[in-house]
This record gives C-alpha cells, sequence and structure tokens, in this order.
C-alpha cells in the first residue's frame, strides 16, 4: 500500500454571520474539523425583566479552525461561513502558538469583547499565563484592563491585570499599530 501524503492543517479564522458561531463550530466539528470558538458569560434581561447569564463569543462574527488548504471548499461550505480570513493573496494560516496561547490565556482569564484599538499606552503583560504578551492599557469600571487585539480579524480582548503585572512601555504619540510578532527569543506579543 503506498505512503498516503497526509496534507499539513493550520489554524485559519473564519468570518461568519453573527449570531450562528456555536452552530457553525458544531457543524465543522461533525466533519472532523478542529475548532476553537471562546466564549465569555454575559448578563442578559429579558423583555420579561428576569436577568440570565448566556455564553456568547468573545470574537462576534469569527471561529477558529485548523483544516488544510486543500480543505478550503469543504469548510466554505458551511452555510454562514461567509470567508476564511486573508488578504488580496488568499487565506492566512494562523500560528499554533498564538492559538494555543489563546486557549490557555483565557482559560483563567475574565475577558470580554473591547473595541479595536489602535491608540494608547502601551504595556507588556510580565506574569501569568499571557506574560510577554504586549497590548493596549485601558481603565474600564476603575480597574485596569489590557486590550490584546489579533490584528487578522481585527478584533481584540479585554483581559483585567493588576497594575503590578503590567511593563508600561514608551508611550506613542502617533497611531500604534497591534500585531502578532515572534521575537528574536521566540516570545509571542503583540505589537
Amino acid at each position: 500500500m503506498p505512503d498516503v501524503e497526509i496534507p499539513e492543517r493550520n489554524w485559519f479564522a473564519l468570518f461568519t454571520a453573527s449570531n450562528n458561531e456555536k452552530k457553525i463550530e458544531e457543524r465543522l466539528r461533525m466533519k472532523e474539523f478542529e475548532t476553537f470558538l471562546p466564549l465569555y458569560t454575559a448578563t442578559r434581561r429579558w423583555k420579561n425583566r428576569t436577568t440570565v447569564k448566556v455564553a456568547l463569543p468573545l470574537f462576534a462574527g469569527y471561529v477558529f479552525a485548523r483544516f488544510a488548504r486543500s480543505e478550503s471548499a469543504r469548510v466554505l461550505d458551511i452555510p454562514m461561513v461567509y470567508s476564511i480570513v486573508g488578504n488580496k493573496f488568499g487565506s492566512i494560516a494562523l500560528p499554533d502558538a498564538e492559538i494555543d496561547a489563546l486557549r490557555q490565556g483565557l482559560a483563567g482569564a475574565e475577558a470580554e469583547p473591547h473595541p479595536h484599538i489602535t491608540v494608547g499606552q502601551r504595556a507588556r503583560i510580565k506574569s501569568g499565563p499571557l506574560a510577554h504578551w504586549v497590548g493596549v492599557v485601558s481603565r474600564v469600571d476603575g480597574g485596569v484592563r489590557v486590550v490584546l487585539s489579533v490584528d487578522l480579524i481585527m478584533q481584540s480582548v479585554a483581559v483585567r491585570a493588576r497594575i503590578e503585572d503590567l511593563e508600561l512601555l514608551e508611550e506613542q504619540s502617533t497611531e500604534l499599530k497591534v500585531g502578532v510578532s515572534s521575537g528574536r527569543d521566540g516570545n509571542r506579543e503583540l505589537v
């Protein structure tokens, strides 16, 4: 029996219909694709004035999936998957380390969606699961939050942090571009 070459699977961000991310993730899993759909808990008040806690997608309109480029058509056949995020040259794979860091970092953190920020004070997280990541400091509700951005999908996440766990970096007077970079020492950071 000849050796069958298995194509390399990479992580991609899928642009999807909002409010359908959970259904899309389920359909991807049914087709045996590995998925990642980070959720956060929000309190919502219904018309009858009852409040409930609901799990909502952290990145509205996006689902992460691991597949080979040759499987793109199978992914795009899923209803409400609009496109694979990329640029004019095609889809762009996300590094495994970035998805792993998001999974680990978000597992122990209180995170919530945050508008994508391009200006503000930069800070590096010094300790914890998101150590070495650089983001933008934002004060909300009297607490300190660090906004970490995934530029490829133009989405950000606000993570609560103690000021003692932050290293403030020099202030930038012009627009701050936040994106993923891999330093010479191999540490991943948002810059």
